[in-house]
């Protein structure tokens, strides 16, 4: 319905404002727990609870994978470093709704490499949420997702999924960053999808740590996510956690 899109979109304010907020700190000798922390504080200011937190027993608010890390990184001591990149994901439940987005931050300096598989994980999400139009199949937006990130020289982690999102964080369907286009259900109005490439400048092969949470490339080469919650309208694709214009004064 119609309202509860307009809920879940205020939790997606929610979750692009921490984003934001971390963007601002995230800088070289500030630690993953210190971001941990404000983003904490951020989301409950907001009257919004971390939706990570307790998730299957996840010890944080946010999850921080830096480098060859792809995803799930538990904050903690690691201090950021000049020509890091780090992924942060940040899921925000509000009034019985969640959102769910990452984005992947230059720490000072980073390579030419290292900027160039980031503008193509943008460009691969931006692709993927192009596809979430009535009348497509789920699948065409894993196949937008595949191309263009194998456009740019690089490949799709296999292993992990996009998804529905609502009421709770992980509903179906899941949605893989690779496939075959227009094949699955068809999309119509209403649908709520998290579309997160999460894509390696060298093989798509990953590695469980002994955490059981961080994954990370098996081949140690750098990793990129980006991912927003977006709503199937009438009038196409809408973003629930585009970040705003800058409002803080």
């Amino acid at each position: 319905a119609a309202g509860e899109i307009e809920r879940m979109a205020r939790a997606g304010e929610v979750v692009a404002d921490t984003l934001a907020l971390i963007g601002e700190h995230a800088r070289p000798g500030v630690t993953t727990q210190e971001l941990d922390e404000l983003a904490d504080e951020h989301i409950r200011s907001r009257g919004g609870t971390p939706t990570f937190k307790g998730y299957r027993g996840y010890p944080a608010s946010i999850c921080v994978s830096p480098n060859d890390m792809v995803v799930h990184g538990i904050p903690g001591p690691y201090t950021l470093r000049d020509g890091d990149v780090l992924s942060v994901d940040v899921g925000v439940t509000l009034d019985g709704f969640v959102a769910d987005s990452a984005f992947t931050f230059p720490i000072g300096e980073i390579s030419p490499e290292a900027e160039r598989l980031l503008e193509g994980c943008q460009g691969a999400l931006a692709a993927g949420i192009e596809q979430c139009r009535v009348g497509n199949r789920l699948s065409d937006i894993s196949h937008a997702i595949q191309r263009v990130t194998e456009e740019h020289g690089f490949s799709v982690v296999r292993s992990l999924v996009g998804h529905g999102v609502g009421r709770s964080m992980h509903e179906e369907p899941q949605i893989p960053n690779f496939g075959e286009p227009g094949r699955g259900p068809l999309l119509s109005e209403g649908m709520t999808f998290a579309i997160e490439p999460m894509i390696n400048a060298g093989g798509a092969e990953v590695v469980l740590h002994d955490d059981e949470w961080s994954i990370s490339t098996a081949d140690h080469s750098l990793s990129a996510h980006f991912e927003h919650t977006v709503a199937i309208t009438g009038e196409g694709p809408r973003i629930l956690t585009a970040a705003r214009a800058a409002v803080r004064t």
